[in-house]
Order: C-alpha cells, then sequence, then structure tokens
C-alpha cells in the first residue's frame, strides 16, 4: 500500500499538537476526515510532533514520535 504523510494539527484539553500523519496515498480512507472517523482506531500516531502547551504556550516540546488517544482529541485539522 502507498502511503502519504500529511500535515496536521490537533488540540487535546491541554496541547497543541502539529504534526505528520501517516494516511492511505489514494483510495477508501485516503482523506483525512474519513482516516479520522474510523471507529476501529483508538489512537493517532504523529512523526515529527510539536507539542504546545495551551496554559503555557511558550512551553514547547518537539518529539520524533507521539500517540494520541481518541478519546482525549477535541479538534483536529490539516496543518499549513
Amino acid at each position: 500500500m502507498d502511503l502519504r504523510l500529511e500535515q496536521i494539527v490537533l488540540e487535546t484539553d491541554r496541547w497543541r499538537i502539529e504534526g505528520q500523519l501517516t494516511l492511505p496515498a489514494e483510495g477508501y480512507r485516503s482523506r483525512l476526515s474519513d482516516y479520522v472517523n474510523q471507529r476501529d482506531r483508538e489512537f493517532f500516531s504523529l512523526q515529527d510532533a510539536k507539542l504546545t502547551s495551551l496554559d503555557a504556550p511558550e512551553k514547547v516540546e518537539e518529539m520524533a514520535f507521539v500517540m494520541v488517544a481518541r478519546r482525549h482529541i477535541r479538534l483536529i485539522a490539516p496543518g499549513s
């Protein structure tokens, strides 16, 4: 299966996370909305993630890889 990386932004109650989500290159579930709405997906894995605290925006952390539980996500959108 061909894959592609899509830059996304997601927010939890405490963090704004920007990173790359791996999606199918084409076909079924290749759109971000289709991928996110899969009910069997409990975690989203992001590469090259930048985490910014919503309580203290000056607090920024960078991680090569992070997994975020679906139940904590409040917002998800394509990045720039």
